[in-house]
């Protein structure tokens, strides 16, 4: 079975996260969706570049979500979850190139 990289794991996180939050409107489901990307991405992170990377690409995975909500009231809700997705995507790919 193919694997999906943890960069694209981590940044479909944050969108899918938000997403499921806003369609069904239960934000504690979109938590679920959040907090499972992150552990499917951590576990990659380790797998390939070691548990010192995997802790702080997780701590940035984290940072993201929450600097999510504070960007959110400057620029609007999806232009700020994008900007974090984005943002964790490119430090997720700068690790692992470093790392790999």
């Amino acid at each position: 079975m193919a694997r999906i990289p943890a960069t694209a794991v981590a940044a479909s996180g944050l969108v899918g996260g938000y997403a499921v939050a806003r369609w069904t409107r239960k934000r504690p489901l979109g938590g679920v969706a959040l907090a499972a990307a992150g552990a499917v991405a951590a576990r990659e992170w380790h797998r390939r570049s070691g548990a010192m990377a995997a802790a702080g690409l997780t701590a940035v995975y984290v940072a993201a979500f929450a600097g999510s909500h504070p960007l959110a009231k400057k620029v609007g809700a999806w232009p700020a979850v994008f900007s974090v997705a984005g943002g964790m995507a490119a430090a997720s790919w700068a690790v692992g190139r470093r790392s790999g």
